[in-house]
């Protein structure tokens, strides 16, 4: 049996001391081999801390094993810092691209800055990937990313009020009702819960099948309302006691039984139009990355660390959806010719 061993290209060390002043003493095959060097090392630190979600001391450990120098915390972020600026023309595009979508996926998770927390917003869409750091959760976000106040396509989230009060057309995700319907029906024994959820699962499947008529979704949807009704009628709004102020605590159930029955056509937009989704999986997908970041570096030293990320990890993440090389993107916006995806019409 024959083994193949990869043969690895010698990484040309500079020495400790060079810097660009020293460039008019190199040969110009030399000067295009640093060039290529630096710009080689710079992406490094940006990948390293964006993509991979390397911890700063690592990526400086990394840089020294491959290079022969090891960069302190600050040059790392001169380089992170220099990529976002570079990176702010690509942002602006993909915000008026997304405003053309005709439909965009929305979640937020927690993210901290200096053990305090703030919040990571994700809008995606098929192509485009846009996040964005703030320190809160609700509309000042929104605003500072720049695209939902003034977005009037079909938004998907999973009814957070905040979204539900922009001026647009609302889908929502319908695998959160599945797992509610789910836990009311295993833990509270709300019966009319277990078979909603197994009826939305049928049609769903009918769906995806396309063997699904306009008989089977009237049908369908006589029966929503159906059990919508049974679930009201199985869990009575709570009466206000006497001197009590402010609104009444309703039971989980009859919360769920109520959002259905006054959202059901933002939840089953799916059934009659190809192109809603059943869920928020793409938005969900994209901020997964958040809770793996967090258990492998942590959170962020400031709100510009945190806006930095952002910026560079919507790059990252739309050359990715587009089938563009990462790693190509990365040294073009430190050679100075940033590599841009498609903006489509």
């Amino acid at each position: 049996m024959v083994k193949f061993m990869a043969v690895m290209r010698p990484v040309r060390v500079l020495p400790r001391s060079f810097c660009v002043r020293d460039k008019d003493l190199l040969e110009p095959c030399a000067l295009r081999e640093a060039s290529t060097v630096l710009r080689g090392v710079g992406s490094r630190k940006a990948s390293l801390p964006t993509r991979h979600f390397i911890p700063m001391a690592r990526t400086a450990e990394i840089i020294s094993t491959l290079y022969g120098s090891a960069p302190s915390d600050g040059t790392i972020s001169l380089n992170l810092n220099v990529a976002s600026e570079r990176l702010k023309g690509f942002e602006a595009q993909m915000k008026v691209a997304l405003l053309a979508e005709p439909v965009l996926y929305a979640d937020e998770t927690g993210s901290k800055v200096n053990g305090k927390l703030q919040w990571l917003h994700i809008l995606t869409c098929a192509s485009y990937t846009l996040y964005g750091h703030h320190r809160s959760r609700g509309y000042d976000a929104l605003v500072a990313m720049g695209v939902l106040p003034d977005y009037r396509g079909t938004l998907m989230h999973d009814a957070w009020r905040t979204y539900l009060s922009l001026p647009m057309d609302h889908a929502l995700c319908n695998a959160h009702l599945l797992r509610e319907l789910r836990g009311l029906h295993e833990y509270f024994q709300q019966e009319w819960a277990g078979e909603l959820r197994g009826a939305l699962q049928m049609v769903y499947h009918q769906r995806k099948t396309k063997s699904l008529t306009p008989d089977g979704i009237a049908a369908f949807q006589t029966h929503f309302d159906r059990l919508i009704t049974a679930g009201l009628d199985a869990n009575p709004a709570q009466e206000r006691v006497a001197g009590q102020r402010g609104r009444v605590k309703q039971s989980r159930a009859r919360n769920v039984a109520l959002r259905c029955q006054r959202y059901k056509r933002e939840m089953l937009r799916f059934l009659d139009d190809d192109r809603m989704p059943f869920d928020n999986n793409l938005a969900e997908q994209g901020i997964r990355m958040m809770c793996g970041k967090r258990k492998i570096s942590g959170g962020f030293r400031s709100e510009l660390g945190g806006e930095v990320f952002c910026r560079i990890r919507s790059y990252v993440a739309t050359l990715h959806k587009q089938g563009m090389n990462v790693w190509d993107g990365l040294v073009s916006v430190f050679s100075g010719n940033v590599l841009l995806p498609a903006f489509l019409p």
